[in-house]
């Protein structure tokens, strides 16, 4: 007897393969019915017995595509008899967008080996794809997921790719993005005056492969922005892009052809190499290892951010090419990338020598995105292609809340939407200080409601009044009525953490400890080293570092020495110091400067707040090492440098950890750093090696980070400890952190599916603004 059944499948499930997949699963069990995509994701309505409709249910989830993200099924009963004689996939049906959109994917194996076939009709084709693989984001302009609304809407398919894309049992069944050298997007290869390069026998890859060999720059339309390309074991070239893109010491990412070109350079854990391999395909932070390239790709620095090929475009050039290719952001220091071809030859004259451009449209900017693995596990640095717009489940609890959007904060800026349970967080968009940023970021919000037909309720902003992204929410707010919610920087880093590892709404409190740069804190202090008794609804500081001036405001984030004197000046008395230790590079450094102008600033609290930074405390001991000491030209650079020079004597150094001291104040413990100093100028004096003294550093900090953990842990009875912050990007910090905590018995949480950095802030300033719903 046949029995019927409706049954919605949610997730990311249109444009990766879902439809064909039931379609052959229902030929399968011998049901009868139709599938569709709609708003909420895939319907189907199948007939059958009620063994084969249970089996055909069951195999769903572990049937389904390898890009499919499944997140619920649910099934109601049909009490109709079938209208059909046999299984169909239908057109979509409209609906309001609940749907996920698959994040882009790196090329697939069946795909790669068509483009490296001769007899193949998509041989070399750089835009070559199927629904295992390609754009999704990048191209995509509305829901549901069809071709009339992406990019390729511009490409009308030829005979044989429409023949592919109508047939259910064909891999390209419905892939959005089906193209080919007939009917496809074109690639070119354009000089400095826009004239088109063509040579006999050479395709526009080829003669790109034999540019970067030559020594030229190149810039590289590729699925997500430009890229700027150049031989990386070629020292003129790798150091003529620094000086044009003006990014004078920041580590460039490298592509290589494949993890065997990769391990001549760099050492590879197997983790790593899956990650990789992956569809993700991200930048994965490596250690350094056998031969040499150009010091200039990562001067200082004793790692190299990796990626693999990750389109047909990639895959053919460096077949061509015997080394690594630096691949970097296609813009000028601190702009966004490049996304259009007439913008590309506009901004990026005077860098590039050539441009390897196509004709189809990137409807989304997105960044690569970069990752290391720590304490064991992948942690996302920067979150954007391969892994947005993927959805975050919320934790018990918060099921039925009103939808909300939280602006995210002032660096490294994301934004994050809260919808029926889900969380959609925007790719890594960046500085909200740059014009060009800014327009991004609207453009992105624009966007996300479009393509998700989001109306928020509920605005939640960063506590700082200063910050764009809070000013652009309190316009938003006020212009159309609704709630805003100010969120407390360290709580929402701590909350964001907690929700990613599924920390029910009605959990017992948890110690966060948020390490980073400067937030606001609750007086209009600024805060950074903080230690909290934390819940999604409230939190109570219960530990902070020594608040200690900012001299020169955000010249000191500028300038490491300023922190240096900083410290200096608060701890000890200047003169009997600089007098007791007058032969030290940093005594000497330091009274070289206009000392009284500072002492005036500090005496008057001139332009000199104080701030409990864990940032600014590594830039002081930094600088105190002589590294970026004068001034540094990225943010976090002195911290790198610092963790740089004590990894290789670390684990030798575990136990001799400068010592810090401890008091309280109106309940509120103060971690002080006055013996640390005493600790590091011994050791200076002696001539102690200087990576000794940076490894000595770390495990100080980590010292007393965990001494007062513990501390605080049994005073609010928990053993469930949050590490968050961008100071915990740190692996040595991260890692002994972690391993004294589980020593001592505490549950460690730290983040991996977001950054924890201010990249991850949005989400928890989202959690938060639910949690009070």
């Amino acid at each position: 007897m046949s029995t019927g059944k409706t049954i919605h499948i949610r997730g990311t499930v249109q444009g990766v393969g879902m439809r064909p997949t039931v379609w052959r699963l229902a030929q399968q069990f011998g049901l009868v019915g139709e599938v569709w995509n709609d708003g909420l994701g895939v319907t189907i309505q199948a007939w059958g017995t009620s063994a084969a409709l249970e089996e055909f249910i069951r195999q769903l989830p572990l049937q389904a595509p390898p890009l499919a993200k499944i997140g619920e099924i649910n099934c109601l009963t049909l009490d109709a008899a079938p209208q059909v004689k046999e299984f169909k996939i239908i057109a979509s049906r409209s609906g309001d967008a609940r749907t996920a959109i698959a994040a882009d994917a790196a090329t697939c194996p069946a795909c790669l080996a068509e483009i490296s076939d001769p007899g193949n009709r998509r041989y070399r084709y750089p835009f070559t794809n199927c629904t295992h693989c390609g754009p999704r984001l990048s191209i995509v302009t509305g829901i549901p997921y069809d071709r009339c609304n992406t990019a390729m809407a511009a490409f009308p398919q030829c005979p044989a790719c429409q023949a592919e894309y109508d047939n259910p049992a064909d891999r390209r069944f419905h892939a959005q993005a089906n193209a080919c050298p007939v009917c496809g997007p074109e690639l070119w290869l354009e000089d400095p005056d826009g004239v088109r390069i063509q040579q006999a026998g050479l395709d526009a890859i080829a003669l790109s492969a034999e540019l970067i060999r030559q020594g030229h720059i190149l810039a590289i339309k590729g699925i997500g922005g430009f890229h700027l390309a150049c031989d990386a074991g070629n020292e003129r070239a790798v150091s003529t892009l620094r000086q044009r893109k003006q990014r004078y010491d920041k580590p460039f990412a490298l592509m290589g052809r494949d993890i065997a070109m990769l391990s001549a350079y760099v050492r590879l854990s197997v983790l790593e190499q899956q990650l990789l391999s992956g569809p993700a395909a991200p930048i994965v932070i490596l250690n350094k290892q056998g031969a040499p390239l150009a010091a200039a790709v990562a001067p200082g620095d004793d790692k190299l951010g990796c990626m693999l090929p990750y389109t047909p475009l990639h895959h053919s050039l460096l077949q061509a090419l015997d080394a690594p290719m630096v691949l970097t952001s296609g813009n000028r220091s601190e702009e966004p990338q490049c996304i259009t071809n007439e913008d590309a030859r506009l901004r990026l004259t005077g860098i590039a020598d050539y441009w390897l451009l196509h004709n189809r449209k990137i409807a989304h900017r997105l960044d690569d995105s970069v990752l290391r693995v720590m304490d064991g596990q992948p942690r996302l640095l920067r979150r954007a292609r391969g892994f947005t717009p993927q959805t975050l489940t919320l934790p018990s609890g918060f099921e039925r809340l009103p939808p909300v959007l939280a602006m995210g904060g002032e660096l490294k800026n994301t934004f994050c939407i809260l919808k029926d349970g889900q969380a959609i967080l925007s790719p890594h968009i960046g500085d909200l200080e740059n014009a060009e940023v800014q327009i991004d970021y609207r453009h992105l919000l624009d966007a996300y409601r479009q393509l998700f037909d989001f109306k928020p309720e509920l605005i939640a902003v960063d506590l700082h009044p200063n910050y764009l992204s809070t000013q652009y929410g309190l316009k938003w707010a006020t212009q159309n009525g609704l709630k805003m919610i100010n969120v407390q920087h360290h709580h929402a880093h701590v909350a964001a953490c907690m929700a990613e590892y599924g920390l029910a709404l009605d959990s017992r409190p948890a110690l966060g400890i948020a390490m980073d740069g400067l937030g606001l804190g609750a007086a209009g202090q600024l805060w950074g080293g903080e230690f909290f008794k934390a819940d999604y609804r409230r939190y109570e500081r219960l530990a902070t570092f020594q608040p200690l001036p900012l001299l020169g405001g955000v010249q000191a984030m500028r300038q490491p020495w300023r922190n240096t004197y900083a410290h200096l000046k608060h701890y000890f008395d200047w003169r009997n110091l600089s007098t007791e230790y007058a032969e030290l590079d940093i005594i000497r450094f330091l009274n070289a400067q206009p000392l009284a102008v500072f002492d005036k600033m500090l005496a008057k609290q001139i332009n000199s707040p104080l701030s409990s930074s864990c940032g600014r405390c590594f830039d002081a001991f930094a600088a105190a090492l002589g590294i970026c000491r004068e001034a540094i030209s990225y943010e976090g650079q002195a911290a790198i440098g610092l963790e740089n020079l004590a990894a290789p004597v670390f684990e030798k150094q575990r136990g001799q950890g400068y010592r810090h001291a401890s008091e309280t104040a109106d309940g509120l413990m103060l971690l002080s750093w006055r013996p640390f100093w005493l600790g590091l100028f011994h050791d200076l004096r002696q001539r102690q090696e200087l990576s000794v003294i940076a490894a000595r550093i770390h495990h100080g900090f980590a010292q007393a980070i965990v001494e007062t953990t513990l501390v605080l842990s049994e005073r609010i009875g928990s053993d469930t400890v949050i590490l968050t912050g961008g100071v915990f990007q740190n692996r040595l910090l991260l890692e002994e952190v972690s391993r004294l905590l589980r020593l001592a018995g505490k549950t460690v949480y730290s983040p991996s599916k977001l950054p924890a950095s201010d990249g991850g802030l949005a989400f928890g300033q989202a959690i938060i603004a639910a949690a009070h719903t």
